[in-house]
């Protein structure tokens, strides 16, 4: 790609060397390899008023130093950080960055984590960018879900480190290659994303956006055609990525384009309920089999929360709240021994 064809946020810097054709998985890694076992937090202001480097900060390795972006050295020496320097930083000067590779958030997984936070600490420092336009406030590179919970948990402040990447695709890539390495990064998460990015011009076909991620033209095609469900029916498929990979999502996809988003949420409540398979809901779609719609009734009442249940990390099911004094427990995979302890628990309760 041309640096013409790039959008503000996707420009090239100009003095490349040739140690920057790492990889932006690569380049993290060397980041967290500077930070040492023990190291202490120290607080940042939002706004440096020194100049020069502080009496206790080491000395950098001028490798990194000759690769350092101009603004990253100016805001580096401004407040005395050394690369790979853990800190401690206000979430109010924390905010999402709009090149963030993920778009969904489960709630329950949010509150999961804020709870771990809670009882344990923050283990893990959050990778964030400076925004030089707006001095003392950072976008967050890595750790997205971690602010959310660290917020969640009301706390005040975040252990991060401060990292050189210009906010645009590089930043995106970084995100989305470590994403993927958890395997968690969904193809929703894609969906959404990548038809941001072409409405915006970044990139001017789906070929062009799938060679610079370098990925196959029909990966970014089928995620890109799921783009077009609601949001609303994504965040039912989000809940369960065991069931929802991109060959079912696509088929949900291909079922909302004919029967509407009713319908859909429907067939999603089937596909689980019934544990279909791909084929079987392809075969749905093309109309060889009944989705048992007509025994429903169009005005079926939609639930209010949905809390998905785990044990030992699998997900078992969930358990549903509809109106003010209605609830719906649904559970799978137990063992006998754990299916009649809930119930005496449940019976107890009600008691």
């Amino acid at each position: 790609m041309k640096p013409s064809q790039f959008a503000k946020g996707f420009q090239a810097r100009p003095d490349t060397t040739s140690s920057e054709k790492r990889t932006a998985l690569d380049r993290l890694n060397a980041i967290d390899g500077l930070v040492k076992n023990g190291a202490t937090a120290n607080e940042i202001p939002s706004r440096a008023t020194t100049s020069a480097v502080s009496p206790g900060v080491t000395e950098v390795d001028t490798t990194d130093v000759a690769n350092e972006s101009a603004a990253y050295r100016a805001w580096r020496l401004e407040h005395g950080y050394r690369p790979g320097q853990v800190i401690d930083l206000a979430l109010k000067a924390i905010k999402p960055s709009p090149f963030n590779p993920r778009h969904f958030y489960l709630k329950s997984s949010i509150a999961e984590l804020a709870v771990n936070l809670a009882k344990q600490g923050q283990q893990q420092a959050i990778h964030v960018i400076p925004d030089y336009d707006n001095p003392g406030t950072y976008f967050v590179s890595d750790g997205g879900r971690r602010v959310r919970a660290l917020k969640e948990a009301n706390n005040e402040s975040a252990k991060a480190i401060v990292i050189d990447l210009p906010i645009g695709l590089e930043s995106y890539k970084l995100g989305y290659d470590l994403n993927v390495q958890r395997d968690s990064q969904t193809v929703f998460d894609n969906a959404v994303v990548w038809r941001r990015f072409l409405d915006d011009r970044h990139f001017q076909s789906q070929k062009e956006l799938a060679e610079h991620l370098g990925l196959d033209e029909s990966t970014v095609a089928v995620a890109l055609s799921i783009a077009k469900l609601p949001e609303t029916v994504m965040h039912e498929m989000v809940a369960r990525p065991d069931r929802f990979g991109s060959n079912m999502a696509y088929q949900v996809g291909r079922y909302h384009t004919a029967r509407g988003a009713d319908a859909t949420l429907r067939l999603i409540n089937k596909i689980l309920a019934d544990d279909l398979s791909t084929r079987q809901v392809a075969d749905i779609v093309k109309g060889r089999a009944n989705a048992q719609e007509s025994t429903k009734p169009a005005g079926r009442q939609r639930y209010a929360q949905r809390l998905e249940i785990k044990l030992g990390g699998v997900s078992v099911g969930d358990l549903k709240s509809y109106g003010d004094d209605r609830i719906e427990l649904r559970l799978k995979g137990l063992s006998r021994e754990k299916r009649d302890d809930i119930l005496r628990q449940i019976e107890k309760m009600l008691k």
